[in-house]
């Protein structure tokens, strides 16, 4: 799986960019897709405050007028159709165009201000972006080849430029379909739980920069000067704002990040939106700033499943997708409106290589609500002293203690895969696990695990890790989160009991006291998991460790962390159950189900007996 590799390997700041596929600034590759487009037409247009934006349209067979979908992101979509497009090196999905396309829709790439070929000075999520979302929308609109409705697709960036642009509610702007986005950047990406996740933003400039070498090669192989000048121009001035420089200067929330927090205003949206997440999304999270509660219920239809970030290529999914676009922005009366408001895919798997391992995804189960919050029931598990999880408070005991800093096992850094334990985890990291169930139950997430804790130093930084210890002995990964302990205040508007929501201001952190037990919320980002009978419930509290493309910089002055788990101070977890919903079937097979790799478990002898 190439691409997706080659991201997992930017992200985690791994020294593996030798591996990467030779520059098209270099020499093209061979042609791998043949046109599958009527005509192909390209430029600049213009915003309003002088900005010219690059933009490609691939236009189908037909007369026209046609329906417009946009991919509109700081990656290379202003080039689509060019000879680098053509060699399958794109950010996106060809064959997703593609199917678009012959559905009948012109699919427009654009490239956002001071990325690729566009003009202006590149801002990440900065406050023009939207506006010049409205603008592209509008100009498109007006087009001749146009019939002036138009939607947005794709995930990722190009997921977030639909949320920034519909925000700003361009009159023509008929649906959006955003996938695997950061909706809050800095609590869903920069600072999970406000901690430092240095790794993801130093690599993704990375993966930016080859994005920008393939709209090098096509118009170089096109004799395009004019973009070949606004591109070099581009990579000296984004290097100010490049996401390393930005998180440096703005470590904590102020101004500056909240402007950029786009779940604060997605409130406005006043279109049909069609959501994509994927629950252990490598790149982004599945926290979405949790922006879809901010929408009108009756405009929102969620898909959800277990797996990575460039699920949204998903043939699936893309079934779904063209559903919505011929519902909302051709207008044909399809039934859609009465589909299920949230589908969620459970223990999904593939086979394959590159995009084709993304389109075969396929769940083992669904499961279907009309309403987007299904109905959930809490499920407390107090911990206990000697390392149980029950449903009844604690008795009195003393605080388990644990070495600090011991980051945890690697997971999902290079593969579907847990990383060997450390060396000293067993002085530096805690255990808490739950009888076998008697029956099965299906967790819908967030959740929360609420921790009693101190410690000898004045400030630590907390990683959960929920798994299910299943009955044939393998430990399965479902969610991990983080927390900073200063950052422990909870928004008493949007805190629930199944949701911690740090307020993450500045004047609301607090240091810690030593011996003095404070409550430390962690959130545990959207998941589901089916939890079988016999199987047990097993969180894991120690140091953030390297997940996915997020490698830690937690606080690292040595210390002692002490849990507290006594009547006064009882931790525990709360998962959210959809109660509705029987569990039945077998174990999945270890190492099927993407993203939630299987091991050993490390804490039982030979017999499957804790220890």
């Amino acid at each position: 799986m190439m691409r997706r590799g080659r991201i997992l390997a930017f992200f985690a700041g791994l020294a593996c960019l030798a591996q990467a596929e030779p520059s098209f600034a270099q020499e093209p590759q061979p042609q791998v897709h043949q046109p599958f487009w009527q005509q192909r037409l390209s430029g600049w247009l213009p915003v309003r405050d002088g900005t010219e934006l690059r933009f490609s349209v691939l236009l189908p067979q037909g007369e026209g007028p046609f329906p417009v979908i946009i991919n509109y992101s700081g990656y290379d979509p202003g080039a689509i159709g060019g000879p680098a497009y053509l060699a399958d090196d794109t950010a996106m999905s060809v064959n997703l165009d593609r199917t678009l396309v012959q559905a009948g829709y012109a699919v427009v790439g654009i490239n956002a201000r001071g990325t690729g070929c566009s003009t202006g000075t590149f801002d990440f999520l900065g406050p023009a972006y939207g506006i010049d979302g409205y603008d592209a929308v509008e100009w498109v609109a007006a087009q001749p080849w146009s019939s002036g409705a138009v939607g947005m697709a794709n995930w990722s960036w190009a997921g977030m430029s639909q949320l920034a642009t519909a925000i700003e509610q361009p009159p023509h702007l008929r649906a959006i379909a955003p996938g695997m986005v950061l909706a809050d950047a800095r609590l869903d990406s920069w600072a999970p739980g406000g901690v430092p996740a240095p790794a993801f933003v130093a690599g993704w400039w990375d993966y930016l920069q080859s994005r920008w070498a393939t709209v090098e090669a096509s118009a170089r192989a096109e004799g395009d000067a004019m973009c070949l000048d606004r591109l070099a121009r581009n990579k000296v001035t984004a290097e100010p704002n490049r996401l390393s420089n930005v998180v440096i200067r703005h470590p904590l929330r102020d101004a500056f990040i909240e402007q950029r927090n786009l779940a604060a205003r997605t409130h406005r949206i006043t279109v049909p939106v069609l959501s994509m997440t994927a629950f252990q999304d490598e790149a982004v999270t599945s926290r979405d700033g949790h922006y879809q509660e901010t929408l009108t219920p009756g405009l929102l239809w969620q898909v959800q499943t277990n797996g990575g970030h460039d699920l949204y290529e998903s043939v699936r999914f893309r079934e779904t997708l063209v559903a919505f676009f011929d519902r909302f922005v051709k207008g044909v009366d399809n039934g859609f409106d009465a589909k299920a408001r949230l589908e969620l895919w459970l223990e999904s798997t593939s086979t394959g290589e590159g995009h084709a391992f993304q389109e075969a995804v396929q769940p083992r189960s669904v499961v279907t609500s009309a309403d987007p919050v299904p109905p959930l029931g809490p499920l407390e598990l107090h911990l206990q002293a000697g390392g149980g999880m029950t449903g009844t408070l604690p008795s009195a005991s003393m605080p388990a203690s644990y070495a600090y800093p011991v980051g945890g096992p690697l997971v999902n850094v290079d593969a579907d895969a847990w990383g060997p334990m450390p060396a000293t985890w067993r002085e530096g990291s805690l255990a808490f696990t739950s009888p076998p169930l008697d029956a099965g139950l299906l967790a819908y997430g967030p959740a929360s695990a609420d921790l009693w804790l101190s410690s000898t130093a004045t400030d630590a930084d907390v990683q959960v890790t929920l798994t299910e210890l299943r009955r044939d002995g393998q430990e399965m990964f479902v969610q991990r989160g983080w927390l900073r302990l200063s950052n422990r205040a909870q928004d008493p508007a949007r805190a629930t009991v199944l949701r911690p929501f740090p307020l993450d201001r500045p004047e609301t952190m607090e240091a810690l006291r030593p011996a003095e037990p404070v409550l430390a919320r962690v959130e545990l980002p959207k998941f589901a998991h089916p939890f079988r009978t016999g199987s047990r419930i097993r969180i894991w509290i120690d140091t953030p460790s390297a997940w996915g493309g997020y490698g830690f910089s937690p606080a690292s002055l040595p210390a002692t962390n002490f849990l507290w788990h006594d009547p006064e101070h009882s931790s525990r977890l709360v998962l959210g159950v959809w109660r509705d919903v029987a569990v039945v079937g077998e174990l999945s097979r270890c190492g099927e189900v993407l993203r939630q790799p299987c091991r050993p478990d490390p804490i039982s002898d030979n017999h499957g007996a804790l220890r």
